[in-house]
């Protein structure tokens, strides 16, 4: 007695399909599950033996194999349950279940039978589809999730009982289509609902920060070109309020962000954390300065994604940077240099996406009053403390950062000025970004600070003396190849926000004048 289903598992994010092939044979009763399990997989046997007794069937009294195939690939999480306690009734004949050839089966039971849900549906679908599946048989509670992949029929199940007995002389129909009842368990969702846009719309504005007005105009570059950023200031300037509404004035996710965003999501088990459906609003991620460095990029023995990952498409905030450890910040390099995260493991190594705004603020010595004016307290900090605190962010990590900006205090807790709203920034943003697909459409690239070596050359140039003012500013302030790169294309957006085709003096100079910590380097070189 053979049966053979279709299950899936998280491999890093993305899915896999795998064979679940169960034989009976004569012999002492016994059950073992072959092909690489780890112990979630291995405790199946005894789920899916009190479900299958709980639910009326019978357990079969004899020796049962069940093969995850490949049998090289490491699997691991309870998805398997259904597919195994569904390979068992079949083998046995308590059950029929007709195209099973093109069902793919995903799941974890309760002892009782109940179908609970399971983490990576969205990839794990996705992939199921492309390898010609039309139809998945899950919990009812990854339904929604499932219902993201159009072409492909979700039935959505909440207790096993609920897969009855199809007709046994029921012949194979179109593919997908499964008989009754299973029938009425169909999910009919509209697509067009998932995709909504998210109800978790953000309700801060820049109108509440006050003043504040050139940190505002580098934000607008920055979510515009998506570039790096650090705000450097004492407490309470309005540093955490500033970088918390930059989310505000990016872009939405195009479908096809929105699908890779929302499946990372999935594979990390966060999915339920928004309003559901397809992500519509960039990922704000905030981890906190006590984070680990496998908590920041990823990590596990089977390496689950980070929150860089997590931030994929949207934003990193690191708050009080220099609080973070050194191990910590060095490994954020990579990412910020390739935009994606490679974790290599004894058996296989896993790349995970990583193509983020990292958004920091610090204070600009240990007890954050370097700089101020009365009545704001003096700075108590020795020359050699400040050195200390600020040695804590290394060379080459501020220098992939490309605007460094200064919050100084307001001067007055009133303003007569015309409040920069929101809404104001992101017609703004959207304008540059909007100018910049078209340029970069046919390289296929969408911002500014993808552009590299020759490329970056051939789309941005510079005007004579805008190429003077960049020569003698790398002599003076002592800018690496990176750091000059960077501020070519900083300039480059700038001109976007102006809708200037060329790139002239006047906005290198601003860009030059967004990296405050290259110039205060140099004016210490300088005495």
């Amino acid at each position: 007695m053979y049966s053979k289903m279709f299950s899936a598992c998280l491999y890093g994010i993305d899915g896999v399909v795998v064979e679940v092939e169960a034989d009976l044979s004569n012999g002492l009763p016994m059950t073992t599950i072959i092909g690489l399990p780890d112990s979630a997989v291995r405790e199946a046997v005894e789920r899916v033996r009190s479900a299958v007794k709980n639910c009326g069937y019978e357990y079969p009294l004899q020796r049962i194999t069940i093969n995850l195939a490949p049998a090289d690939l490491r699997k691991e999480g309870s998805a398997f349950d259904l597919a195994i306690a569904a390979g068992l009734l079949m083998a046995t004949g308590q059950l029929q279940l007709p195209n099973t050839k093109r069902l793919l089966m995903i799941g974890e039971l309760s002892l009782d039978g109940t179908l609970r849900p399971v983490p990576g549906v969205l990839p794990m679908v996705d992939l199921a589809k492309r390898q010609g599946f039309e139809a998945v048989l899950l919990p009812a509670d990854n339904a929604e999730e499932a219902l993201l992949i159009e072409g492909v029929e979700v039935y959505g199940l909440r207790h096993l009982n609920e897969l009855g007995a199809a007709p046994s002389g029921m012949k194979e129909g179109a593919a997908g289509h499964l008989g009754s009842p299973l029938s009425k368990l169909r999910v009919k969702k509209r697509h067009e609902d998932l995709r909504a846009p998210s109800r978790n719309e953000p309700i801060e504005d820049y109108a509440d920060v006050l003043g504040q007005q050139a940190v505002k105009r580098a934000l607008t570059i920055a979510a515009a070109g998506m570039h790096n950023l650090m705000l450097i200031g004492p407490p309470g300037t309005g540093k955490t309020m500033l970088m918390k509404r930059l989310p505000g004035i990016l872009p939405p996710l195009s479908e096809e962000e929105a699908l890779e965003v929302t499946k990372i999501f999935s594979a990390a088990g966060k999915y339920k954390e928004f309003s559901g459906g397809l992500m519509t609003q960039r990922p704000f991620r905030a981890p906190h300065h006590t984070i680990s460095a496998g908590g920041l990029i990823g990590g596990g023995a089977v390496p689950k994604p980070g929150e860089v990952s997590l931030a994929h498409k949207g934003v990193l905030f690191l708050d009080e940077l220099p609080e973070f450890t050194r191990n910590v910040l060095e490994v954020l390099r990579q990412p910020l240099e390739d935009r994606r995260v490679t974790i290599s493991r004894a058996r296989a190594a896993f790349t995970f996406p990583a193509h983020f705004i990292l958004a920091a603020s610090m204070n600009p010595c240990h007890c954050g009053f370097l700089g101020s004016e009365p009545p704001m307290p003096r700075c108590t900090c020795s020359p050699a403390r400040i050195a200390q605190y600020r040695d804590r962010i290394s060379g080459p990590l501020l220098d992939r950062i490309d605007l460094q900006i200064e919050v100084p205090r307001p001067k007055s807790w009133t303003s007569h000025e015309q409040p920069i709203t929101t809404e104001i920034m992101r017609q703004q943003v959207l304008a540059a970004q909007e100018v910049q697909k078209q340029r970069l459409s046919a390289w296929g690239l969408s911002w500014n600070s993808e552009l590299t070596g020759q490329l970056l050359r051939r789309v941005v140039q510079l005007t004579r003396e805008a190429e003077l003012l960049m020569t003698s500013s790398f002599e003076m302030l002592g800018l690496s190849m990176r750091a000059y790169d960077r501020t070519i294309k900083i300039a480059r957006t700038i001109a976007d926000l102006e809708g200037q085709e060329e790139v002239t003096a006047s906005h290198v100079a601003e860009a030059i004048q967004y990296r405050q910590l290259d110039r205060r380097a140099q004016d210490l070189v300088n005495g």
